[in-house]
């Protein structure tokens, strides 16, 4: 860089001469580039011929920018060669699992072979026990994971409040209408990724905002087309997760026009085959086919990127990595694109404390673009599955299929020998029923010019041995049949379960792992949705105005409608029938209709809503409106903010209706209304005594459901106590006034009390009637005693003379046979 000064004096002394000292700067700068200081002393500092670091510059640069735009080509030659090197490296690591998957991949018998050996025509058919597997896997899991009316559901975070709940059912309306409605291809690329899955073990998916179709995406991604470690445990901790990109010239042409790649001459595109490709090619003893399409490598990973991370500290300035995203074209190593992979929201690794900064970190964390869906966990990262685990029973089968179906084809058409000069008409083709030739000997009969070869009929052996294998294998692969004969129809429902658990305990496994996948890809979905998306719904949502979109969103955590802990309806059937039969047991302690109602929605029915409504989902009514429902057996329910005592009234003041009790009384389901209406009452009544508590206390009371600290739950208690009593009292005083208030003032109840007061007086002059006739009675009753004392000693006195009498009688009439007897012997 050239700087030519040159110095002219207007004297050679400019001191001896007075003159002005002037100095005049010719500068040819050759427009390098060059900044100028002001200095404490008035003076310019000027710093010519200094290029500007990236970093220098970075405010300037926007965060979605294309960094390698500001990069020089030797560092993003330098990157490329390193980012390429450390693939290559990544794809030998999984050579193992590779091998395995060509291998499962030749039998999966999805095609029919053309063999040539050991003879032309040869029976080529494959095992089905791959495919079967793969097949009834995609199928079970589709249904559990993508029913009809989508595959999203909706979970609260935090507290729960009717405004939550309502929001919920937007969230979850609004996604499943995005993936069923808006993402076309959903459905399509989930199927894929299943049936992917269980072949291969692993399959991702990526979630990304396509901004040519202005919203969000997710295509499904195979395993051989995600490089990763094999070390790696998941996506968040790998060092680096590459994606192989195939762009057409075309599609090369437009993203490098909207600047979304460099634009850079690429040449003409050069094949690159994966390990994959290759290996298959190398078992098949094929040509691998050139593709006339860009390979590209869209490496996500953490890395240096100089003039762009920030320092650990300002003493030793080593640089930490940071998640970035680098795509470059395999064939001419030539980086395209480099672009930050983090949150816009969090701090810059350049300027780790600049104003945008909400948390000090030393490096953000990575935006996360792919979902890993594993189906068996193995060894390393990738998953292993059905060619893995049955790959070698499919092999086994696939050669005891063709050895059966080939010795059936030579036992029915056999071969043999012929003597020389012996000529068929028709030559030797196989002979049809009921068709006879000429054939010309040389000499004999033809049995001794023809000698079929002895080949026997397939072996029962051989079919007893795939049978078996056959079956191993849809054992091991979790697809073997229920024997249905092995269970009694009188079997527990316990039993049944039991069975079915053990079942289906394998594939529950997987199913949950594609669970728990789906929901971090739901997770993604929702984090684009919430970001990109308009503002408002693209419909009138219920129960919200369409500007609540983004409020929504916010309050709400989105997960899989499928249950991870029963992985097919018949299990689900079988617990729910475990759970009526304990029912029936003991109804008192169960919510019969929340259970009804739960069985319904497992059994899939649709409108389960209307078909048993439950009280929560009812609406706030008028009271005439609840009457109306309670009339046709329809379920009611208060709210807490209603005019209870205005409800109140009206529902008695209905049941106190001569024509309504008149009507009703006809109406064999009367009862039922009426203590359906009085239960509506008694829960308005309670929250009417709650809102009088609450008048006492000074203050609401906490939500009826909220769950309450233990010391706040016990000083609440004692301050509803001294509430309650105090209430108590002043409806005991109220009660009291009214009453007398009633007495003052109605003249029938006047007239009612001077009716008791005679009453009372007529009893108490009865009292005292019964009182003078109780004496009377008394002292009748005295003299009669006495009466009956005098007759008894009247009676005892003529007793004693009588007794006299009787005695003195008896002595005289003695005393004169004394005298008789006397007399006697004197007249003698």
């Amino acid at each position: 860089m050239a700087t030519n000064v040159d110095k002219a004096l207007t004297s050679a002394n400019p001191l001896l001469d007075n003159e002005p000292f002037q100095l005049e700067l010719d500068l040819d700068l050759d427009d390098s580039p060059s900044t100028q200081t002001q200095l404490d002393d008035g003076s310019i500092e000027i710093t010519l011929g200094e290029s500007t670091s990236p970093t220098d510059t970075d405010e300037d640069i926007s965060f979605d920018a294309n960094l390698a735009d500001y990069l020089d080509e030797s560092v993003l030659a330098t990157l490329a060669s390193d980012l390429i090197d450390e693939v290559e490296t990544d794809i030998q690591s999984r050579k193992d699992w590779v091998e395995t998957y060509v291998k499962g991949m030749e039998v999966l018998g999805l095609k029919y072979e053309e063999r040539m050996e050991p003879w032309e025509d040869a029976c080529g058919v494959y095992s089905a026990v791959l495919s079967e597997a793969a097949i009834r896997f995609q199928a079970e899991t589709m249904q559990e994971t993508f029913p009809a009316a989508g595959p999203v559901k909706t979970l609260i975070l935090g507290e729960s409040t009717p405004e939550k709940e309502k929001a919920a059912e937007r969230v979850r309306d609004d996604m499943n209408y995005q993936i069923t409605e808006v993402m076309s291809e959903y459905r399509t690329e989930h199927e894929r990724a299943l049936f992917n899955l269980a072949l291969a073990g692993s399959v991702f998916k990526k979630v990304y905002f396509d901004p040519n179709l202005d919203r969000q995406v997710s295509i499904t991604v195979p395993a051989e087309d995600i490089i990763v470690p094999w070390g790696a445990t998941d996506l968040n901790t790998a060092e680096r997760v590459t994606h192989i990109l195939r762009k057409t010239k075309l599609e090369m042409q437009k993203l490098q026009a909207s600047e979304f790649y460099r634009d850079v001459d690429l040449g003409e595109a050069r094949s690159y085959h994966t390990d994959l490709e290759k290996k298959k090619a190398e078992d098949s003893g094929f040509t691998i086919t050139d593709d006339n399409r860009y390979s590209l490598f869209e490496c996500h990973a953490d890395l240096v990127i100089p003039g762009f991370d920030a320092a650990e500290d300002e003493d030793n300035l080593s640089p930490l990595p940071s998640p970035y995203v680098v795509t470059l074209d395999r064939g001419s190593q030539t980086i395209l694109s480099i672009r930050r992979n983090w949150e816009p929201h969090l701090p810059s690794p350049a300027h780790p404390t600049g104003t945008a900064t909400q948390r000090p970190t030393p490096t953000p964390l990575k935006r996360q673009h792919f979902v890993h869906y594993p189906y068996i966990i193995g060894f390393g990262f990738y998953g292993l599955g059905l060619i893995h685990i049955i790959g070698g029973y499919a092999r086994a089968g696939t050669s005891l299929i063709r050895q059966l179906v080939d010795a059936g084809t030579l036992n029915n058409l056999p071969g043999g020998l012929k003597a020389r000069g012996m000529r068929i008409k028709g030559d030797d083709t196989p002979i049809a029923p009921g068709e006879f030739r000429d054939v010309d000997i040389p000499s004999g009969a033809i049995r001794d010019n023809i000698m079929p070869l002895p080949y026997k009929e397939p072996s029962q052996v051989l079919l007893a041995l795939l049978n078996q294998i056959t079956e191993e294998g849809r054992r091991l692969g979790a697809i073997s049949d229920l024997n249905v004969s092995d269970m009694s129809a009188n079997a527990p429902v316990g039993t049944t379960l039991a069975i079915l658990e053990r079942t289906l305990k394998p594939m529950a496994a997987v199913q949950a792992r594609v669970h728990y996948a789906m929901k971090q890809e739901f997770k993604l979905l929702k984090a684009l949705i919430a970001e990109y998306a308009p503002s408002q719904y693209d419909y009138k949502p219920s129960h919200a105005n369409r500007k609540a979109r983004r409020e929504d969103y916010a309050t709400t955590e989105v997960i899989p409608v499928s249950d991870p802990n029963s992985s097919t309806m018949a299990q689900r059937v079988v617990q729910y029938q475990a759970i009526m039969q304990m029912a029936q047991a003991a109804p008192q302690i169960y919510d019969l209709p929340y259970l009804h109602r739960q069985m319904i929605e497992v059994l899939g029915v649709k409108n389960a809503d209307k078909i048993l409504p439950m009280p929560e989902d009812q609406t706030p009514r008028d009271p005439i409106s609840e009457n109306m429902a309670v009339m046709i057996g329809k379920p009611v329910k208060a709210f807490i903010y209603q005019d209870h005592d205005a409800h109140i009234s009206a529902h008695m003041t209905f049941l106190q209706d001569p024509m309504i009790a008149a009507t009703l009384g006809q109406n064999p389901m009367a009862q039922q209304m009426q203590a359906a209406l009085m239960a509506h009452v008694a829960e308005h009544l309670g929250y009417s005594y709650r809102k009088q508590i609450e008048e006492q206390l000074g203050v609401p009371l906490p939500p009826p459901d909220k769950p309450l600290p233990e010391e706040f739950e016990v000083q609440l208690s004692r301050l509803v106590a001294d509430a309650s009593k105090q209430l108590v009292q002043m409806h005991q005083s109220q009660a009291a006034q009214q009453q007398a208030q009633q007495q003052a003032q109605d003249p029938l109840l006047q007239i009612q009390q001077q009716e008791l007061q005679v009453k009372q007086q007529d009893i108490q002059r009865k009292a005292q009637k019964d009182a003078l006739d109780a004496k009377q009675a008394d002292r009748r009753l005295s003299l009669e005693e006495q009466r009956l004392l005098l007759d008894a000693q009247k009676s005892g006195a003529q007793l004693q003379a009588q007794d006299k009498q009787n005695a003195d009688r008896l002595k005289m009439d003695l005393m004169k046979t004394v005298v008789q007897q006397q007399r006697k012997p004197k007249e003698k």
